[in-house]
């Protein structure tokens, strides 16, 4: 494992084929990451299973760019939802999801559109590994991958806020410093979607409006995290992302 690792922080450091916001146009973005939909995010265990088994024939029986990067994002769902649930069963896919991406990330052939969320997810998957393999050093290092990818991209993809906002939410108390990341994220995607409607998926604003009202639990804030909450629910009808959370946040505010 140690050998992997490094090799994995090889890749870290090898120049990434960026294409920067500048050059990118947001609806063609989106156009890319709706191919995507079914692989993030996925907050059911037994879909899960079941698309990862779907995503590795995919890319086994039709290896190209996007059932590679579709694989990377699964990969990266499996170790955040599956890996900490079972002692050996599901180990490895953070480093699985790492790798791949970084191979995209590092390719001058990789299409300018998948760049956005193939850092967005590489930087999270790294964070996976720290966490799953106890180096904290990973944490600094995803946390660099996070800022890169949010100065190139946060423009036109909800996914580098989203992510990182997301690890730093659920790091200890003592990172502090890196957990100040998750409000100033979850505000910035809000900020970004009541300017244009079409910058996020349903999924992550769901997400995101729970999230912001559970950084903001005082009465000061009640109102307005009411509204997000009510937002949360309204857009998530399936319960696929935020909705079962902010239902049990509000009802325990109004009960």
């Amino acid at each position: 494992m140690r050998h992997a690792i490094t090799i994995s922080i090889i890749m870290l450091m090898a120049p990434s084929a960026t294409a920067t916001a500048q050059s990118l146009q947001l609806a063609a973005v989106k156009t890319y990451e709706r191919q995507l939909l079914d692989v993030t995010e996925i907050t059911d265990t037994t879909y899960l299973k079941n698309k990862l088994a779907a995503v590795e024939y995919e890319a086994r029986h039709n290896p190209n760019e996007l059932t590679n990067v579709r694989l990377g994002l699964v990969c990266h769902e499996v170790a955040l939802n599956l890996t900490f649930l079972t002692k050996t069963g599901y180990r490895g896919y953070a480093k699985k999801s790492f790798d791949l991406l970084s191979e995209l990330a590092n390719d001058a052939h990789t299409t300018p559109e998948a760049m956005p969320v193939i850092q967005a997810y590489r930087a999270s998957a790294l964070a996976l590994v720290g966490a799953e393999t106890r180096k904290t050093s990973l944490l600094g290092q995803s946390f660099a991958l996070f800022r890169e990818a949010i100065s190139n991209y946060a423009a036109v993809s909800a996914s580098p806020e989203f992510l990182r906002g997301s690890v730093a939410e659920n790091l200890p108390w003592f990172f502090f410093g890196k957990r100040k990341a998750a409000r100033h994220d979850f505000e910035s995607i809000i900020e970004k979607q009541r300017q244009n409607t079409d910058y996020a998926d349903a999924k992550i604003m769901s997400f995101t409006y729970w999230a912001w009202a559970n950084q903001h639990r005082s009465k000061k804030h009640r109102q307005q995290a009411l509204g997000y909450l009510n937002q949360a629910i309204s857009i998530d009808p399936n319960y696929q992302s935020g909705r079962q959370r902010a239902e049990l946040l509000k009802n325990k505010w109004l009960n």
